[in-house]
């Protein structure tokens, strides 16, 4: 199945997000399997990822793809800085010439509620329930956000809680945005956007 979204978030960075309806020979046809996955629908998922890289930017090196020490995936010189996250049948990746980037797709499980006090503060807390929307979207939208902050991070080593604290949240209809601060080392401002569409929380920060 092709994109289910894209967007150019700027001159130099690309986000997709593909529905996962091929068998893996489609994907194995196109890109190469980094890792040896025993799991099926993980390899699909890997799989699917990489090709979304070579679909946002052709020229994406995916056969020059390492895995760091802390997982996350990169290319050695960085010539393309890249992020990307799957869940059920969805794969999402960002792309960028340019800027450091995190990604995170996430579908709402009722699990999130049992583990709000572990990536969130009380204060951030009471900004959700502001919202005015469902404790679940809420909740999920915020682990998104967070994700996509540790995936632009990217050396490990982060305390949800204590590391990223979200200052402000707009949501609108469908489509969100956060003013976070993340505070391993200095304190950094960052502007997180998402969205929600089939069922999916998918968030992403460029910068």
């Amino acid at each position: 199945m092709p994109l289910v979204y894209q967007q150019n978030i700027n001159a130099h960075t690309r986000l997709g997000v593909w529905h996962i309806a091929e068998d893996e020979n489609y994907f194995l046809e196109r890109v190469p399997l980094h890792n040896e996955i025993t799991h099926p629908h993980k390899r699909l998922q890997h799989l699917a990822g990489r090709l979304l890289l070579s679909e946002l930017y052709e020229d994406f090196p995916i056969r020059l793809i390492r895995i760091a020490d802390t997982r996350k995936p990169y290319l050695p010189g960085e010539a393309f800085h890249f992020s990307i996250s799957h869940c059920g049948d969805y794969a999402a990746a960002i792309v960028s010439k340019v800027n450091r980037v995190g990604v995170d797709i996430e579908i709402p499980q009722e699990k999130i509620e049992r583990i709000k006090h572990k990536f969130l503060e009380e204060s951030e807390q009471q900004l959700l329930n502001a919202l005015q929307t469902e404790p679940l979207k809420a909740l999920t939208m915020a682990w998104s956000v967070k994700e996509s902050m540790f995936k632009w991070y990217a050396a490990g080593k982060v305390d949800f809680r204590e590391h990223m604290q979200i200052n402000e949240c707009r949501l609108t209809d469908n489509q969100f945005s956060a003013s976070c601060t993340f505070s391993k080392g200095e304190s950094i401002i960052l502007k997180v956007n998402g969205i929600f569409f089939n069922e999916n929380c998918l968030t992403w920060l460029c910068t």
